[in-house]
């Protein structure tokens, strides 16, 4: 394909190393998308969540923060410059209990932040992450993808949006307690039927 793209991140959000199938589909979908670079944020390794310190570093001009409220932010600005630095992102997401894993929540928790990756205008928030495609691969056991239950893929569209990232397509292999085998086919075949060349 002519217009791979030149930097991926890829965040695995699934608990699971083995068997997981947010990480297999993300496997499959890298693949087709044959990225120059890849970098990858697995959330499985643990990620810091944001307390007092944290809130009240961010909150601190630039200027005035000290040793201990820089090294509080560094987590946060080491995967806002991956962010920054990609021109695709691939989240693999399963649902947990109807909704987002605890690790994807603390990701977005890390990456949202006013002045860096969003700003408040006259006519209200605006997103600073542009020219971002992203790929969001779900999986779950009994929710339906896009259905009044599912609030995961919806919340991810919509935080998302609110970072800049408007350009989102949700790969489904939802129902694989129903569905089994034919859910992950499925969303093999949403792979395969992407237009990568126009993403």
């Amino acid at each position: 394909m002519n217009n791979s793209p030149k930097t991926l991140l890829r965040i695995d959000g699934s608990a699971r190393r083995t068997g997981s199938t947010t990480r297999m589909l993300t496997n499959d979908l890298i693949n087709a998308l044959k990225p120059n670079q890849i970098t990858v944020r697995d959330l499985a390794d643990g990620i810091d969540l944001v307390d007092e310190t944290w809130v009240g570093a961010n909150f601190t001009p630039v200027e005035n923060r000290s040793d201990v409220q820089r090294a509080k932010l560094a987590l946060s600005d080491s995967l806002i410059a991956e962010l920054k630095a990609a021109d695709t992102l691939v989240i693999g997401l399963p649902v947990y209990n109807f909704g987002v894993p605890a690790s994807i929540k603390a990701w977005i928790d890390m990456v949202a932040r006013a002045g860096v990756t969003f700003r408040y205008s006259e006519t209200g928030p605006e997103g600073l992450l542009r020219g971002i495609k992203a790929y969001i691969i779900l999986a779950s056991g009994g929710t339906k993808a896009g259905s009044e239950i599912d609030f995961a893929s919806n919340y991810m569209r919509y935080v998302l949006g609110f970072l800049g990232i408007t350009n989102v397509t949700i790969i489904a292999a939802d129902q694989q307690g129903a569905a089994g085998q034919e859910a992950l086919k499925s969303a093999r075949d949403q792979i395969s039927s992407l237009d990568l060349k126009a993403a």
